[in-house]
């Protein structure tokens, strides 16, 4: 029987089933069970539908949140998944890693009057998965074609919501990705606890079955000119992402066994795709990762689930000010991840060539900088060593340098392509560029943001286009 709305007061919050720390140390299968269809009516009824939502406003999205938790809660499963299609490309793959607790609940009403946030992200998971199951996605079918051509650089969130986007208007789309999987972050960067590669394996064979071309393997700038691409197709996107590791600031990061966070991850990712890596795991290894962000949490889980001795984290704030999801940093703590707060290396020790001790300052929060955080400051006298036998740098990602790309981009001081913020075409006729190497480096959620966004103004471009070659044609 469908669920009335505003239970929040007589029901309480309930996240799925979370599999026991100590299964889940053991291999990398996705933590959190799903709902079944009445748990997922009964939390989605707690919604108090309030006129303000501000969960759809803290959404970069914009999603329709409780316009689908009624749906939802009325048993309507099929139309509330429609309503979450509409302005998501990807909502089961946000429902699993979207830091919901910083974003949509995390501006939850009823959060905010104590009695526990709706869980926005596990019902988004829930319909769409219950989508996929029960044939409701349709096929990416463009109601004409048209002749024109877009090309894509880049497979990750922003370059396949794009693709999608474009696809679904009938333009001819072409994808080159130059790793030798489609799904860039989304294959390689993120652990399968949680995404499992399956999810976005179905998301790209959705848009190669639509007629989206993949072309992998593919680095253009060394395999194909940017020149050639420009030849080639009517517009193209740029959408590549930032993958340069920031570097450890002290003597000793060079050692051997200092690794960056996605060198780490991807070499990960790939052995759980059946790849043969050579690099070693952190099998029986105490392992320091240094950072406090979402990645710095996706190593510290991995290295557990590799078999680790140790694995600590060192964080230069302390726990609240950490820019991670504070949920994936409860569930490192489960699993037995031991961290340093207020911590940061000073330099790494290592005896033939290989790191062997972090030697950290202890630190204190001192007064705040433009951003309004307040700036970590070492403790004179205070230093203490952590063994290691293994550095994982998750200090976050850099643009590459995008002369390699075309020296003709005009990018920005800190690397990433220069764009028009509202059409995000660059200073190149028809290129445009969205995502990470627009952005700088943020949210899987705001990627896909992009992407759509510049679909539509791409669109509008290419129809601008078409109608000049029919006036030369004539």
């Amino acid at each position: 029987m469908p669920e009335r709305m505003l239970k929040f007061v007589e029901t309480d919050r309930e996240m799925p089933e979370k599999r026991r720390a100590e299964h889940r140390r053991d291999d990398f299968a996705e933590i959190y069970r799903d709902y079944i269809d009445a748990k997922a009516q009964e939390q989605a009824s707690r919604c108090s539908q309030c006129g303000v939502p501000f969960c759809q406003n803290h959404c970069p999205l914009q999603n329709n949140i409780p316009d689908w938790l009624r749906l939802t809660a009325e048993g309507r499963l099929q139309e509330a998944y429609t309503v979450s299609a509409s302005t998501n490309s990807m909502p089961e793959i946000c429902g699993r890693i979207c830091p919901q607790d910083r974003l949509c609940e995390g501006s939850c009403v009823i959060e905010k009057s104590g009695h526990g946030t709706v869980t926005i992200g596990s019902v988004e998971r829930f319909l769409t998965d219950t989508a996929w199951q029960e044939g409701w996605v349709a096929p990416l079918k463009p109601r004409f074609e048209r002749a024109q051509s877009v090309g894509i650089i880049g497979s990750g969130p922003a370059g396949l919501a794009a693709a999608e986007a474009l696809r679904e208007q009938g333009w001819q789309v072409t994808v080159y990705e130059r790793s030798d999987r489609a799904g860039g972050l989304l294959i390689y960067g993120i652990p399968n606890f949680k995404l499992e590669k399956s999810i976005v394996e179905r998301r790209t064979e959705r848009l190669a079955k639509g007629g989206v071309k993949f072309v992998l393997g593919v680095d253009v700038g060394v395999d194909i000119s940017f020149e050639k691409l420009r030849e080639k197709h009517d517009a193209l996107l740029i959408a590549t992402g930032v993958y340069k590791a920031r570097d450890l600031d002290c003597k000793g990061s060079d050692l051997e066994n200092v690794k960056p966070a996605l060198s780490y991850l991807v070499d990960s990712n790939r052995r759980g795709l059946g790849d043969k890596v050579k690099s070693d795991t952190a099998e029986g290894l105490d392992v320091v990762v240094i950072g406090g962000g979402d990645t710095a949490m996706d190593c510290v889980r991995t290295a557990v689930r590799q078999g680790a001795k140790s694995v600590t984290c060192l964080y230069r704030r302390d726990e609240a000010n950490m820019p991670g999801s504070a949920r994936e940093t409860h569930n490192a703590k489960e699993e037995g991840v031991v961290f340093r707060w207020l911590a940061s290396p000073k330099f790494l020790i290592g005896e033939d060539g290989r790191v062997t001790t972090v030697l950290a300052d202890k630190m204190r929060l001192g007064l705040k900088d433009p951003s309004g955080r307040q700036t970590p400051e070492p403790i004179s006298g205070a230093e203490f060593n952590v063994h290691a036998d293994l550095v994982i740098k998750a200090l976050g990602f850099l643009p590459e340098n995008m002369d390699n790309l075309t020296p003709e981009l005009t990018t920005t001081r800190w690397g990433t392509v220069r764009v028009n913020p509202v059409t995000f075409e660059t200073n190149l006729p028809g290129v445009f560029a969205a995502g990470d190497i627009a952005r700088g480096a943020s949210l899987v959620v705001w990627a896909i943001r992009e992407g759509r966004d510049a679909a539509d103004h791409m669109h509008t471009y290419l129809m601008e286009v078409a109608a000049q070659q029919l006036e030369v044609a004539e």
